[in-house]
């Protein structure tokens, strides 16, 4: 790149927001790492960061709440360069039959996973110049009838929904693209005899290397004719 950019990724102390970061790191981006309640998580991963000679700041945020959505671009508005990557990766998945989930388990997975993702939209546009790029990391499940997580199912649905929506909406400028990964890092809420049946389901019998998915989202870095869809990394889950 011919001048330092900032990229800004939600939910980025650990998991898969902690291996987006780490390869836009790599790629030469500044970094305004978002997390919540990690926060021994964060400070290594900015650590991790800023040894690889860029600049890292970790700025903790309750996304759910849009006041602190507003103070996050507060803080991310500090850093010398310009916002040109956003991706939305920060996500919540209560466990719950549609009979018995909690209406606050609803609300906090389509605040967190869907209504925030829109909000920081709204914000880094007002930001972004020409190339800007904003990533929402959906999920295989959006495709699926997962009626044990309907309330992260039917965020990421919308998610899908929305990455087109603001594709459209703020073309030519911005492009706007999801990643929808399949099992890559087994979950809280799925023990390890669970997830290796899961595993054994997929046609490609193994789950995704952390690097698999991050090269999708360097693809939409350097793909700049590419925008308004969602790029399924699976494995062939959605086959079965």
């Amino acid at each position: 790149m011919p001048a330092p950019s900032l990229a800004l990724v939600t939910g980025s102390a650990r998991r898969l927001g902690k291996a987006f970061a780490l390869s836009l790191a790599r790629m030469g981006y500044s970094i305004a790492l978002h997390y919540r309640g990690s926060v021994t998580e964060a400070e290594k991963t900015a650590n991790e960061i800023r040894a690889l000679g860029v600049e890292c700041l970790p700025i903790r945020a309750d996304l759910t709440v849009p006041k602190k959505i507003d103070f996050l671009f507060s803080l991310v508005d500090e850093f010398h360069a310009p916002l040109k990557v956003v991706v939305n990766s920060a996500a919540i998945m209560p466990a719950g039959s549609p009979r018995e989930l909690e209406l606050r388990d609803w609300d906090f997975a389509l605040d967190l996973n869907l209504r925030a993702p829109f909000l920081i939209a709204q914000q880094a546009a007002k930001r972004m110049t020409k190339g800007g790029l904003i990533v929402n990391i959906s999920d295989i499940g959006a495709q699926k009838a997962w009626s044990r997580y309907p309330s992260y199912t039917v965020s990421k649905a919308g998610l899908d929904s929305l990455t087109k929506l603001l594709a459209r909406a703020l073309a030519p400028t911005i492009r706007v693209n999801a990643i929808a990964p399949g099992l890559v890092l087994p979950s809280d809420v799925v023990n390890e005899e669970q997830w290796n049946k899961l595993v054994a389901r997929l046609p490609l019998k193994r789950a995704a290397a952390l690097a698999e998915i991050t090269s999708a989202l360097e693809f939409l870095i350097k793909n700049e004719y590419i925008t308004g869809h969602t790029i399924v990394v699976d494995g062939g889950y959605s086959l079965i």
